[in-house]
């Protein structure tokens, strides 16, 4: 990332006892330095890596997750082989227990990599001294432990505030706009679990990927420490690099949307497979329909209908959506 990358905003004086509304719905991210300082893991982590595996120690869980483990070449990053029909690492099940033992051993360049695993499930008794204060949000609470990693520029649904407790990362950030500059790979089989941007940030081969430099004057980037923490916007793109031989990441997920919603994914997908390769004057009326029932939906919308008639042109709850969903398996399976 070159040096006149922008630095992410930083946001001082959050109480991370009671994190306040307005951070929470916050549409640009910002860094929050020092927001777990005061955890007993994030001081072991700004102590050593062996304070700090010492400590996970007391919690970690017996029960197997997935490991993923790639070869030296990579440089630890987790990506696809060179023919792109595959994917450059394999996975393991491990527990975290056995995946620390293992991170103190001298290694041989493996890339280890324990990502996206319940902090209650591998760290059960781990959040009564670390955690933050949502309120009466319930965010989802993951764990990400391993040595140097590089996991691909990818978007999430979710909002996120992923925190840093051992270790030091890099993040590097792109509004969610810049998707046509970033060159993303397939939809279907993906190596972090969401589409990723094929351009490497830390090598750009801009004669195989130009438009990357105008992503790359989007760009924000920071380096975080044991106990700063980052707010990753729903939807923005973002680069993860850890940067020491060990590093743990807790993040939070949570969306700002009823439970019935499913991910958008499906409606593109979906939309793939029944719009995209319509004759173009078609597609442009579809393009309008979309914008009258979604896009630019509003009360006026299904106005003229009663309430009572309105079915999913009125307000959604979750007997609704299963009747959807229902209707949709229908019509996909006919």
């Amino acid at each position: 990332m070159p040096e006149a990358a922008a630095p992410i905003e930083e946001v001082a004086g959050i109480d991370p006892a009671a994190l306040p509304e307005a951070l929470l719905r916050r549409d640009q991210p910002c860094v929050l330095r020092g927001l777990t300082a005061h955890w007993p893991i994030s001081r072991a982590g700004a102590a050593s890596a062996s304070e700090a595996i010492a400590y996970l120690q007391r919690f970690a869980s017996a029960a197997p997750a997935m490991v993923t483990l790639a070869p030296p070449e990579c440089g630890g990053r987790i990506f696809y082989r060179d023919d792109m029909l595959g994917l450059g690492f394999r996975h393991e099940r491990a527990s975290l227990a056995a995946l620390l033992d293992r991170l103190q051993r001298p290694g041989d360049g493996t890339t280890l990599y324990m990502g996206s695993v319940a902090v209650d499930a591998c760290l059960p008794g781990f959040r009564a001294d670390n955690d933050l204060g949502f309120g009466e949000l319930q965010p989802l609470a993951s764990a990400w432990v391993g040595n140097r990693t590089r996991i691909p520029t990818h978007q999430d649904l979710p909002d996120n505030i992923a925190c840093v407790v051992a270790g030091h990362r890099r993040v590097t950030l792109f509004p969610p706009q810049q998707l046509p500059n970033l060159y993303v790979g397939p939809l279907e089989l993906t190596p972090a679990g969401q589409p990723v941007s094929l351009v490497d940030p830390a090598a750009p081969d801009l004669a195989r990927f130009p438009r990357y430099a105008e992503a790359m004057r989007h760009a924000r980037v920071a380096e975080l420490a044991p106990g700063d923490a980052v707010l990753i916007p729903s939807m923005w793109w973002h680069h993860m690099e850890a940067l020491d031989d060990f590093n743990v990441l807790v993040n939070y997920w949570w969306r700002q949307s009823p439970a019935w919603m499913d991910t958008p994914m499906n409606a593109l997908m979906a939309a793939i497979l029944s719009v995209r390769d319509l004759p173009p004057a078609q597609r442009e009326i579809w393009c309008g329909i979309f914008d009258h029932y979604v896009f630019d939906a509003d009360a006026d919308t299904a106005a003229h209908i009663p309430e009572a008639a309105r079915g999913m042109l009125g307000d959604i709850d979750q007997r609704l959506a299963r009747e959807l969903r229902a209707r949709l398996l229908q019509r996909l399976n006919r």
